[in-house]
């Protein structure tokens, strides 16, 4: 592939919201990625699979990677992923499950990711979109959700260089659910001195039902853009 080498790491709970990603990211024009990794994160995995890799794509089908991390939050599940992904890949880019990538998202992330080599960073957020409704006024939910389109460094869409993941080990662990571990980490890695930017790729993070955690918050960082 041209341009820098990308795995993509998913985790997941078996939502169905992951089907609709893993055929946005099938249709999504520009360099595949060299590895797709989707690591179900059910602490007592049902019996249909987070993905049936025969349903997709052949091209897609044949750098799917399905793995397990036994319930133990998003945090660890990522950990699992990264670390899985050959150690060639420069780039791993997280998506979270409920997310929509773009029709040209391979080919914005690449480009991001090639900005952000020619300046020696560390990581590139996509700038996320939170679609409210037009005819009325939104829940208190969906007013929640949308705080995400400002948030910095959140793992909804977000890419780092695999040398800045190993330097800080990775998520912490410690972090059981989707609430700032992804702050914790964009901190540890500017404490290395490393840069994070905001990118020109964006992402759709839709609203979902009310019935999970909280989302995930922002650090306290000033992001640049490249």
């Amino acid at each position: 592939m041209s341009g820098p080498r990308y795995a993509v790491v998913v985790p997941s709970v078996g939502r169905p919201s992951l089907r609709v990603l893993l055929d946005a990211l099938a249709a999504a024009t520009g360099p595949r990625p060299e590895w797709l990794v989707v690591v179900d994160d059910r602490a007592v995995p049902g019996g249909t699979p987070a993905v049936d890799v025969r349903d997709l794509p052949a091209d897609v089908a044949e750098h799917v990677l399905v793995l397990r991390s036994g319930g133990r939050g998003p945090a660890a599940a990522r950990n699992t992923g990264w670390r899985a992904v050959p150690a060639d890949v420069d780039w791993i880019a997280f998506l979270d499950d409920d997310v929509l990538v773009g029709p040209a998202w391979c080919a914005d992330l690449v480009a991001d990711l090639a900005a952000a080599d020619r300046h020696g960073l560390a990581a590139s957020q996509a700038e996320i979109d939170v679609p409210l409704p037009a005819d009325r006024r939104p829940t208190d939910w969906e007013r929640g959700t949308a705080g995400l389109s400002g948030a910095w460094w959140i793992t909804a869409d977000m890419a780092y260089r695999r040398d800045a993941l190993v330097a800080v080990d990775g998520f912490d662990e410690r972090f059981p659910r989707a609430f700032r571990e992804d702050a914790d980490l964009a901190l540890r890695v500017q404490d290395t001195g490393r840069r994070l930017v905001v990118g020109r790729r964006r992402t759709t993070h839709p609203v979902r039902p009310p019935a999970g955690g909280p989302a995930c918050a922002s650090s306290a960082a000033t992001p640049t853009t490249c």
